[in-house]
C-alpha cells in the first residue's frame, strides 16, 4: 500500500488533489482512498488530505499517520513551522514542496528525498486562481506523477479533465509543465 499526506491551506485545493489523484490512481486499475481532515475550516488556514492506493481492497479507515510521502502546497507551512510535515514520514520516504527554491533548502527536513516545484507560478501562467491566490493542485500532482511514478500522466491528465469543470485544458496543461519542471535532491545523493 502507498500513502501520501497533502498539507495545504484553505483554497489551495488540497482536497481536490486527493481526489483527482485517487481517480488517476483508479483508472489505472488500483484500489483508492482519498479524504480530508480539517482544522478551522477557514480560507488560509491549514488543511490535510489523504490518499492511499493499492493493488487489493483497502480495509484500513484512519487517517495517514506514517506516509511515504507528503506533498506541501504552501512552502510557508514548512518555513513558518505552521505544520509537522514530516511527521510519521517513513524512512526512505519524500517530501514534495511548492516552491521556487532549489530543494537543498530543504535538506533540514531530515533524511528524506526532497523534491521542489514551482507550482504557484506556472498555476499563474496558466490563468488557475489569482496572483496572490493561484490554485496550485493540479500542477503539484504533475510533479508528484514525476516524483513517484505512482500514476501515470496520461491517466492523471484524464482523471483532471473529468475532474475539474473550470479551465480542465489549463489544468492539464500546469500538471505537464510541473511534470518536466520537478527537481529533486535525493537524500542518498546528499550524504543524508
Amino acid at each position: 500500500m502507498r500513502e501520501l499526506r497533502i498539507h495545504g491551506r484553505g483554497g489551495q485545493g488540497a482536497v481536490i488533489a486527493s481526489e483527482i489523484l485517487a481517480e488517476a490512481a483508479f483508472l489505472a486499475g488500483a484500489y483508492v482512498q482519498a479524504f480530508p481532515s480539517f482544522g478551522s475550516e477557514r480560507r488560509g488556514a491549514p488543511v490535510a488530505a489523504f490518499f492511499r492506493m493499492d493493488d487489493k481492497p483497502i480495509l484500513v479507515r484512519t487517517e495517514v499517520y506514517q506516509p511515504d510521502g507528503v506533498v506541501v502546497l504552501d512552502e510557508s507551512l514548512v518555513t513558518l513551522g505552521l505544520a509537522n510535515v514530516t511527521q510519521g514520514l517513513k524512512v526512505g520516504g519524500f517530501v514534495l514542496l511548492n516552491s521556487s527554491k532549489e530543494p537543498e533548502a530543504f535538506a533540514h527536513l531530515g533524511s528524506f528525498t526532497v523534491a521542489t516545484v514551482d507550482a504557484s507560478r506556472i498555476a499563474v501562467e496558466h490563468h488557475l486562481g489569482s496572483l496572490t491566490a493561484p490554485i496550485v493542485n493540479t500542477a503539484i500532482l504533475g510533479a508528484l506523477a514525476a516524483l513517484t511514478g505512482w500514476v501515470s500522466l496520461s491517466h492523471l491528465e484524464e482523471a483532471i479533465r473529468h475532474h475539474v469543470p473550470v479551465k480542465p485544458e489549463e489544468n492539464v496543461a500546469a500538471a505537464r509543465k510541473a511534470f518536466e519542471m520537478v527537481k529533486v535532491l535525493e537524500a542518498a545523493r546528499a550524504g543524508r
